[in-house]
């Protein structure tokens, strides 16, 4: 029986070993191929994400090269204004717009530094406040101490303040005998004669502490 299949294999071997060589050519060719496909697979997807942390750093970058400053009262588009770091009042009063018909000038120094997260309030000719010193144009509060504090002033105390007369300052006394200690700032809205605007005039300069 052995003897016969040898014979068979002798007599048959090149349709045997052509065919069978053919084969193992096609699924090395086949094997190589998916494992170049595979490589760029991974080729490409490490490209992509180069491509990925290359495009966020400059993101990341220039955030930090920006500050962020509410700009309200008197210009013709308050809101939320992203500018320059070294930029100055001026910088975000253009940004908004610029000044209305109804703003004073001189309430503000354009000519101030801004600083991230600050305030800039432009008061209107009625109101007819002093010019905002550089704590409250910028937003910075200063030292503590150097605020009023709403729930111990004095009428006196309160006119030390800008946008604060005799009237109003009486007004702030009469309401705190009249309703206990003022829990916040935003409580002096509950005040006669002031309003949202008087309000941020004034918030820079008091406390409840």
């Amino acid at each position: 029986m052995v003897e016969k299949w040898i014979q068979i294999l002798r007599d048959y071997k090149w349709q045997i070993v052509v065919p069978s060589g053919i084969i193992v050519a096609i699924a090395t060719v086949f094997v190589m191929g998916q494992t170049a496909h595979t490589e760029e697979q991974i080729s490409l997807t490490e490209l992509a994400t180069s491509s990925e942390q290359v495009v966020e750093q400059p993101s990341s970058s220039h955030s930090e090269s920006q500050l962020v400053v509410d700009v309200k009262g008197a210009v013709r588009k308050p809101g939320i204004y992203h500018l320059s770091i070294g930029s100055r009042i001026h910088d975000a009063v253009e940004a908004a717009g610029g000044l209305a018909e109804t703003a004073d000038s001189k309430s503000i120094n354009l000519a101030q530094k801004l600083s991230d997260e600050g305030v800039v309030y432009v008061a209107t000719k009625e109101e007819a406040i002093s010019l905002i010193p550089a704590s409250s144009a910028n937003g910075d509060k200063g030292e503590k101490g150097s605020l009023v504090n709403l729930n111990t002033a004095t009428e006196a105390d309160l006119q030390t303040i800008s946008g604060i007369g005799a009237k109003r300052a009486a007004d702030i006394i009469a309401y705190r005998e009249s309703n206990g200690p003022f829990q916040s700032v935003d409580d002096l809205k509950n005040v006669s004669g002031i309003g949202g605007k008087r309000l941020e005039m004034i918030r820079p300069y008091v406390t409840v502490d």
